[in-house]
């Protein structure tokens, strides 16, 4: 029985992109001639719409800016492909690297992520944020992430299209699907890929985008890994509890108010553990039946 070869989306964000799509979108035609392009314009003022018309590329476009997960998600409902390719507008991805992508797909992965280089962040702090994100992420996945906030990403768009409630309309859409994948047993690989320097002014705002990625990855381990969060807490009021008691004991030879507090915290929090667990186990259920 023949396997007939899976189409092809090509999904790319754009903010006032014109001046990179100008060379970037024959490059893209040139690398993947059969792929269907997608540009979702999330609000430019510029002329990306008109270059993407000039190069005979769909866009859809959003009347004002909504962000960037808003653009991304726009695109996964629109795009017509078995497979998802998502990538950026301004020029740090490279258009042959797509393949790369896809033949590691092919091997039967679900989500196949870009992992950019360490040299290829745009700086020292950004550097050592994504590091942070990906210990805490593997931490609450279980599984090693390699490059949490990479947009290089090639997706089975049946997959894919099932978490589109989960993301964000900001810059977080990379970490909650990754996750997502991870706490769905859908198996992610990841490939080395060198990011180029883009070409304008990044849309991140590295402060405020920074702190929705961490409060993101804690909404996203208490939804899938709801007791790889309240378990260590209970632990650490728990330890609390108990060297409190041990110092008030030593000095006084007291049970303390404090030490009860703690103690009552720690079995609190381990039983709302328990209970989103539960729950978590619920909601996942429903979601997979939702999408059978």
């Amino acid at each position: 029985m023949e396997h007939s070869t899976p189409s092809i989306s090509i999904v790319l964000p754009c903010l006032n992109e014109a001046t990179n799509l100008v060379s970037l979108l024959p490059k893209l035609k040139q690398a993947q001639p059969h792929a269907e392009i997608l540009v979702v314009d999330d609000g430019s003022t510029d002329d990306s719409a008109k270059i993407c018309q000039q190069h005979d590329i769909r866009v859809v476009s959003h009347p004002h800016p909504l962000g960037n997960g808003a653009a991304i998600k726009a695109g996964a409902r629109e795009a017509k492909g078995d497979i998802i390719v998502f990538m950026d507008s301004d020029g740090q991805h490279q258009p042959d690297d797509i393949q790369l992508l896809l033949n590691k797909l092919e091997e039967g992965y679900d989500m196949v992520v870009g992992a950019r280089h360490s040299n290829t962040h745009a700086s020292t702090k950004r550097l050592i944020g994504n590091t942070i994100f990906n210990k805490l992420a593997s931490f609450m996945t279980g599984q090693k992430i390699e490059d949490l906030t990479s947009g290089f990403r090639a997706v089975r768009a049946k997959h894919f299209k099932k978490f589109l409630y989960l993301l964000p309309n900001g810059f977080s859409y990379p970490t909650t699907s990754t996750m997502a994948f991870f706490r769905s047993a859908l198996p992610v690989a990841y490939i080395p890929i060198h990011a180029g320097k883009r070409d304008g002014q990044s849309k991140i705002k590295l402060l405020n985008d920074g702190l929705r990625f961490f409060v993101i990855i804690l909404k996203i381990g208490a939804l899938f890994s709801p007791m790889r969060l309240f378990l260590p807490i209970s632990v650490l009021f728990f330890l609390l509890g108990v060297i409190n008691h041990i110092d008030n004991y030593l000095s006084s030879g007291t049970f303390s108010n404090g030490s009860l507090l703690l103690y009552t915290s720690s079995v609190f929090i381990f039983l709302m553990g328990i209970l989103s667990e539960q729950i978590s186990s619920l909601h996942y259920r429903n979601s997979e039946n939702e999408h059978t």
